[in-house]
């Protein structure tokens, strides 16, 4: 049957088209029953609000929860301790390498470096000052210790793995280095050698002590033990004081060491017997120096801040609680150490003086002011190889 003319086509049926229960959409019947939006409501947003749902509320709790957790486990501070080895001038230690080629490791009065806002200075090692000795005379034999490796193969490989050398270079080696005494007790690490193989531990040895320096004035060998030495390491957590403390010791007081921009071509060394100074030609033992005129700037400030001449301490004191191995505490806890230095390169470089560095177009710079200290993250106080006299223990294997 043909629709009337003006009516609307019926619509094809479809589920989407039928009427849902509940009577006609709208305004609503009489009384309000049938109408008012048709039906069960199963549109958009007729669910509970998330926050009613305890299953999403226990997950997110859970979440927080752990999150912080882990950022007080991460922030809190590490409960770690590290130890450094405090070294009497005079002693062997523990562990040696060798035995003695020190001619003279006699304690001396250490200098007071200027003071940084870190735990500890640093100074270059072309710094004025920072070593001693004696005029015309080395602190270390130096082919007495070339004996002595070269006389024992595998002390000589290892005491070459520690520097960086073939054990045939060995004797190159320790003929291009300088014998010198700390000028400041000072931070290093220590290589000893037991059941075949090196040790290793953070160590501070006492002013006077007998080493050997490279071309940038780094401690690379202590000649009391022929231990190798290497830059000190970063410490962590609190630093405890072990082994056998000599009177004067501070840990505030101990120096770092840091390779100097370029070679050295002399070291401008000082004479705590009698406060005068000389220069000493790099790689030589002594039958070069010179005098020399005090510098104008040292570790401690003007030449004049030295100690007055003549001024020994002993050769240590064991401290309490200290006759153990380096585990044991001396009671002494400093706060975060300084960060580690890192390493020098032994080649390369244009020879300077101490008293002035050649800068990179040849000419002298004047001299290299004494940094008052950086800080590296925490520095410990810097150290040596070995032990105190009498009073120390085996420090811990690597």
């Amino acid at each position: 049957m043909a629709p009337q003319p003006g009516a609307r086509p019926e619509e094809p049926y479809t589920p989407e088209t039928a009427p849902r229960p509940g009577g006609p959409s709208g305004p609503g019947g009489p009384g309000g029953r049938g109408g008012g939006g048709g039906g069960g409501g199963g549109g958009a947003g007729g669910g509970r609000p998330w926050w009613r749902s305890a299953p999403r509320v226990a997950i997110i709790a859970a979440v927080v929860v752990a999150a912080v957790i882990i950022t007080i486990v991460l922030t809190r501070p590490s409960g770690t301790t590290s130890e450094v080895f405090a070294e009497p001038a005079a002693s062997t230690g523990p562990n040696p390498v060798t035995k003695s080629s020190a001619n003279e490791s006699t304690p001396t009065t250490s200098a007071t470096p200027k003071q940084s806002s870190g735990s500890n200075s640093e100074f270059s090692g072309a710094t004025p000052g920072l070593y001693g000795g004696t005029e015309n005379s080395a602190s270390c034999d130096v082919e007495k210790q070339i004996s002595y490796l070269t006389g024992a193969p595998a002390k000589n490989k290892a005491f070459a793995g520690v520097v960086g050398v073939t054990p045939g270079d060995v004797p190159r080696y320790l003929r291009s280095l300088t014998p010198v005494q700390l000028a400041y007790d000072t931070r290093v690490t220590n290589h000893g050698y037991k059941d075949g193989k090196t040790t290793e531990f953070q160590s501070v040895l006492q002013a006077g002590t007998a080493v050997m320096v490279d071309a940038y004035g780094v401690p690379r060998v202590r000649c009391k033990c022929g231990n190798p030495l290497t830059e000190p390491k970063a410490l962590q957590g609190n630093v405890k004081t072990v082994g056998t403390k000599w009177p004067g010791y501070r840990s505030s007081n101990v120096v770092v060491v840091k390779p100097a921009k370029s070679k050295i071509k002399e070291f401008t060394l000082r004479n705590p017997k009698t406060g005068t100074w000389f220069k000493r030609p790099q790689g030589t033992t002594g039958t070069s120096d010179s005098p020399t005129s005090p510098p104008s700037e040292t570790p401690s400030g003007p030449s004049s801040s030295q100690p007055p001449p003549n001024e020994s301490p002993s050769s240590g004191e064991t401290s309490s609680g200290t006759t153990g191995s380096p585990g044991t505490s001396t009671g002494e806890t400093t706060g975060q150490p300084p960060g580690t230095t890192g390493g020098s390169n032994t080649t390369g470089g244009t020879p300077s003086s101490t008293g002035g560095e050649t800068g990179p177009g040849g000419g002298t710079t004047g001299g290299e002011t004494p940094s008052e200290g950086v800080q590296g993250g925490g520095t410990g106080t810097p150290g040596s190889g070995g032990a105190p006299g009498g009073g120390g223990g085996t420090p811990p294997s690597s």
